[in-house]
């Protein structure tokens, strides 16, 4: 039985957040602390496996008392922010600095089901893989990439923001175009969009309905009411915003997008890094059934390797790489090989 201690200045959250998990035989709330100095000493107390921790407290805020908790004592922690445009910069800020993930905050007409999804989230953050806070090392992007037409569809969730920046700062400017589904709420992908845009060579956006597909942009899926996907129109391939119900427990779904692209499967190289659940697995069976590349991100690089692991024991995945050599891998399944010395001629492959 995994040990929860609750953080939050908020009455009303602790008890919310202690009724989600109050009937789940996997966990046990040990403690509730109002601040960061009384959650210092229940954690010396109790020691317990898990913390919920809010963004906004009073005497210390919480990605203060998260920084110096991950360089003192680190532990797998969960972050619980606002949706506001403040609070979904904070939460990124919180997953930089070594949280397993981010959650919002209830809206108040949506109290009756607050935190349904956090037992299990709690339960997977017990057992994550904590990385240390601090710069990541990162490759230099491919200088020269010749694209050879291939689409890149990635998908992740818990992890999938550390590991989707150390993945797309190797693609360059000419990168094959990229879509990307990530677990998340809808205020905290936009915030998300601004922060990778920032950091990456590539132009990264939000997509929008009916955006071309081109080389050297990332599109990001936004959330909210939609999942994403492709439509072919002509020769030409677009983003497609898909509205309908949650899959596999999530809008926007990985399944969703990869099963847009299975009538063109050959053409897509699909990837699936860190994350809990098995979303993803089944779009990626059938995506490799039609032809196309299909990668999942290793066991000992995962932050939860639910995602990954499912999509290589149900033959989705062809293999296991880690995250470190994922872009390597999808870029060269994306170029044009090396030509042959003496076999060009004014610029044209023969």
């Amino acid at each position: 039985m995994h040990k929860v201690l609750i953080v939050d200045d908020s009455a009303t959250i602790r008890q919310l957040i202690r009724a989600a998990i109050a009937d789940d035989p996997r966990l046990k709330v040990v403690g509730e602390a109002s601040d960061p100095y009384q959650a210092r000493e229940k954690i010396k107390q109790l020691n317990p496996d898990v913390l919920t921790l809010d963004v906004e407290m009073p005497r210390m805020n919480g990605l203060e008392f998260l920084e110096k908790l991950m360089r003192l004592r680190p532990m797998p922690v969960v972050m619980v922010s606002s949706e506001t445009h403040k609070g979904s910069a904070a939460a990124l800020e919180a997953l930089s600095l070594g949280a397993v993930e981010c959650i919002g905050k209830p809206r108040v007409n949506m109290m009756a089901e607050a935190f349904w999804h956090l037992p299990d989230l709690l339960v997977a953050a017990s057992s994550a893989r904590l990385r240390k806070a601090g710069p990541r090392e990162r490759r230099a992007p491919s200088a020269g990439f010749d694209w050879n037409g291939k689409m890149v569809l990635i998908g992740s969730s818990t992890g999938g923001v550390d590991a989707l920046e150390t993945v797309l700062s190797e693609f360059s400017e000419t990168c094959p175009p990229t879509l990307i589904t990530q677990h998340m709420p809808e205020a905290f992908l936009s915030s998300f969009a601004t922060r990778l845009n920032r950091q990456i060579v590539p132009e990264l956006s939000l997509a929008r309905e009916g955006a071309p597909l081109m080389a050297g942009h990332v599109y990001l899926a936004p959330g909210g009411d939609h999942h994403l996907g492709i439509i072919r129109k002509g020769a030409e391939y677009r983003c497609h915003l898909v509205s309908g119900a949650k899959r596999s427990g999530h809008r926007p779904s990985v399944d969703i997008l990869f099963e847009s692209a299975v009538s063109f499967g050959s053409e897509i190289v699909s990837v699936l890094l860190t994350g809990m659940g098995r979303d993803g697995a089944d779009g990626m069976l059938r995506l490799r059934r039609a032809g196309a590349r299909c990668l999942a991100q290793n066991e000992a690089s995962s932050v939860v390797f639910g995602m990954p692991r499912a999509a290589l024991e149900n033959g989705g995945a062809e293999r296991a790489v880690a995250l470190g050599e994922i872009a390597g891998e999808v870029l060269a399944l994306c170029a044009v090989p090396a030509r042959p010395v003496g076999k060009i001629s004014r610029g044209v492959r023969t």
